[in-house]
């Protein structure tokens, strides 16, 4: 028979998932009155059906995935999964009303990614067995990087060569690289931790390995040029070696190297001068490179602080539906909803974090933090580069923007930090249950 205290702790755990299911359906019926605005913005005489098939697939499999989540990870974080679905749900409807072909297939991939979620919460029990493999994952994260390079089958757009497509299917590999990488990084970080930390001597020559597999990494997206994810890989290695060391020698070493790349990069690459030009001064190149910034501001200043509605004003911004779905939402929900927007990541990142801290185990606890610093800057560099604070990178916005590539991997990436979640969660409350039984 159960003991008093193990029902106290089964009953958290019943309490977590009640509220994952709350704020689920909190994040549905946005999504239904936000597709409901959107249509009768498109189509004010038509009839609003709210039993389109593409929006159920995009409201129901998140309940799915929670599911899952009451039967293999339920001591999860509760926060996690309907901030996602939420995203998912309105970056659906705006792709709906700016390309509806382009919804459809973002409602497949959702619920694509949403059984890549839930295998990831069923296989992986343990987190810290992603340990065993880094070299594994390593290799396959370098062939991922270096298979759009390939003759026959990856295909050159907007000038960067970051798609391969088979058959009928394309994608961009380098979004499931970049996690693969990351579990690379952190396990080397981790087993290494004290040479790496003095950086000198046996440090040094540890360091070679990793500055090795990154270095080919950065290399290959050279080629490709993807100047965006090479951005986001690098500070990403540098930020995980600082923060799994301790050692601020690997910040200087990153600013250095940093500066230097831009330098050399925007005279050797062509594409990165072009985009730090037009940052600098769009309305010079307006005809041309610079128009994409300039209607994004024109799209922002339209949307005011309320915006124009959903479905009323057609944003004419090029690319809406990925690299800038956030000034389409500036234009048609204003400050304010591009305000929620924001809020919505920041829940997502601390979220995260707060994994990352309370994660048990030091291999969970930096891939949780190394997870959520990539989720953390690709969302910073879209939307800076957007409002131009930044330059553009060419990433899209995880959970947001239409991109079937992105949505798995950003989907398999929460189902890991919520397995670090469920194990970190059970962990502190045994332990709590042995100190209260003490």
């Amino acid at each position: 028979m159960a003991t008093t205290e193990q029902v106290r702790i089964r009953t958290r755990g019943y309490e977590r998932r009640r509220r994952e299911l709350e704020l689920l359906i909190v994040a549905d019926i946005v999504t239904i009155f936000a597709w409901v605005l959107g249509f009768y913005g498109l189509h004010p005489n038509g009839r609003i059906d709210i039993a389109d098939p593409w929006l159920a697939i995009v409201v129901l499999v998140p309940i799915g995935a929670h599911i899952a989540n009451r039967y293999l990870a339920s001591d999860a974080d509760a926060i996690l999964l309907p901030i996602a679905a939420l995203l998912n749900g309105l970056g659906f409807v705006m792709i709906g009303v700016l390309d509806p072909p382009q919804a459809h297939l973002q409602a497949i991939w959702t619920l694509v990614s949403v059984i890549a979620y839930v295998a990831c919460i069923y296989f992986i029990r343990n987190p810290d067995s992603l340990d065993r493999f880094r070299y594994i994952l390593a290799i396959v994260g370098i062939g991922l990087l270096f298979s759009p390079l390939l003759p026959g089958v990856g295909e050159d757009i907007g000038g960067e060569r970051l798609w391969v497509h088979l058959g009928s299917l394309s994608f961009q590999p380098v979004e499931i690289a970049k996690l693969l990488l990351a579990i690379f990084l952190t396990s080397l970080i981790v087993e290494k931790r004290d040479l790496l930390a003095r950086l000198r001597g046996g440090g040094l020559r540890r360091f070679g390995p990793i500055a090795l597999t990154f270095g080919i990494a950065l290399a290959i997206m050279a080629a490709e040029k993807d100047v965006g994810f090479a951005l986001l890989i690098f500070i990403t290695f540098v930020l995980i070696m600082w923060i799994g060391t301790g050692n601020k020698a690997y910040l200087f070493f990153g600013a250095v190297t940093f500066v230097l790349g831009l330098v050399v990069g925007g005279l050797v690459l062509p594409q990165v001068h072009q985009r730090i030009t037009v940052w600098l001064d769009p309305w010079k190149y307006a005809a041309t490179s610079g128009y994409q910034l300039i209607q994004a501001q024109y799209a922002f200043g339209l949307g005011g602080l309320s915006g124009s509605g959903l479905g009323l004003s057609h944003p004419t911004v090029p690319v809406a539906t990925s690299d800038f779905i956030f000034a389409a939402f500036g234009q048609e929900l204003g400050l304010l909803g591009t305000s929620a927007i924001i809020i919505s990541f920041l829940l997502l990142v601390g979220a995260g974090l707060r994994i990352a801290l309370r994660a048990h185990g030091e291999f969970s606890s930096l891939l949780a933090m190394a997870l959520t610093v990539i989720v953390a800057l690709q969302t910073f560099f879209i939307l800076a580069g957007v409002i131009r604070v930044l330059p553009l990178t060419g990433m899209t916005l995880p959970f947001l923007a239409y991109g079937g590539s992105s949505l798995l991997a950003n989907y398999i990436l929460l189902a890991i930090l919520m397995r670090i979640s469920h194990r970190s969660n059970q962990y502190g409350d045994q332990r709590e249950s042995n100190g209260n039984a003490a």
